[in-house]
């Protein structure tokens, strides 16, 4: 589905924007099960760099936002939101600059398999002058053998863009980040710097900083192995067994490791991670809470207020009306 339909505006890599340029076709994958807020973020950013630039330059244009599917029609975000995607088979790539985002979420597990979608990347991914994967994204990348290309566009000079595998969630910037630094590069940092401040941020949840610590550089890539595979499945029952194997670990020492380099125990880290997205949802979607708790894997309405209760002396209704939420227009 093209959100946007532009008309030329600057060029990419010049150091002051131009009258004349290519399009910036900005193609976001997607699959069943992908996590809607960072996506939602990217739509709004592009949209109001566009908005923007028609506003304050010559009256055009500058980016194309595409969302893909394998095939394409109308496919379900993580939290119960439908959105309508084009298929990989028929979106036609141009000569135009592209740049391709990777969506993360619980169905990235599911969605490396899809072939369609290894192929797609395949072939795009040499003709993109970014491949940026969100969170699980990155596990499509790897399915397809690929590394990921972030290409920092610093004005100063000190850091090329080039292909590199991410070695560690510390290293990846934020897409958000990412996608402002291109409208930067694009359309000056005044304009980047109005885009970046019409855009809410994502909700921070008094769990964020625990689950953010499981990025630090000196986490293993076995134990960083088995963390991605905890966030991706917080919505289903999860033996510890289970991520002890994936991380190829008898139970006891991958425990041991776990709690040495994560600073809590994978039980504890798998509760956190589902108490942060609980407080996410709640802020940023008007699902009931009985099935905001069911897609966070805690159960019932029942057992996440008792946990609220618990650890946050509130409950999920009052936690709700407490934030001041600003949902994130996908069109």
């Amino acid at each position: 589905m093209q959100l946007v339909h532009t008309a030329p505006l600057s060029s990419r890599h010049s150091a002051v924007p131009t009258q004349a340029s290519a399009m910036t076709r900005v193609d976001i994958a997607l699959f069943n099960g992908f996590a809607l807020p960072k996506v939602a973020a990217l739509i709004e950013i592009f949209h109001k760099a566009n908005a923007l630039a028609v506003s304050q330059r010559s009256g055009r244009a500058r980016y194309a936002v595409s969302l893909l599917s394998a095939a394409g029609g109308r496919i379900a975000s993580s939290s119960s939101v439908f959105v309508w995607t084009e298929s990989v088979d028929t979106h036609k790539g141009t000569n135009d600059k592209h740049l391709i985002f990777v969506a993360g979420g619980a169905g990235a597990q599911q969605a490396r398999c899809d072939e369609r979608l290894r192929n797609w990347l395949r072939h795009r991914h040499p003709l993109s002058e970014i491949v940026h994967p969100i969170a699980e994204g990155r596990l499509l990348l790897e399915a397809a053998g690929l590394p990921s290309r972030y290409c920092p566009l610093l004005r100063s000079g000190t850091e090329a863009c080039g292909s590199r595998p991410a070695r560690s969630r510390g290293e990846a910037p934020a897409a958000v980040r990412t996608a402002l630094q291109v409208i930067e590069e694009d359309l000056g940092p005044e304009l980047a710097r109005q885009v970046a401040e019409s855009v809410a941020p994502q909700h921070k949840t008094p769990f964020s900083a625990s689950v953010a610590g499981s990025t630090a550089p000196h986490v293993s890539e076995k134990i960083m192995a088995s963390v991605r595979w905890l966030e991706a499945n917080v919505d289903r029952p999860i033996s510890i067994d289970d991520a002890a194997r994936l991380a190829a670990m008898s139970e006891r020492n991958f425990l041991r490791r776990f709690k040495n380099e994560i600073g809590m125990t994978p039980s504890d880290f798998l509760l956190r991670a589902r108490l942060n997205l609980s407080c996410r949802m709640l802020v940023e979607s008007r699902l009931p809470i009985d099935k905001i708790a069911r897609h966070c894997g805690i159960g019932s309405g029942g057992q996440l207020a008792k946990l609220f209760r618990k650890h946050l002396a509130t409950t999920p209704t009052d936690y709700r009306l407490s934030k001041k939420a600003s949902p994130i227009s996908l069109i």
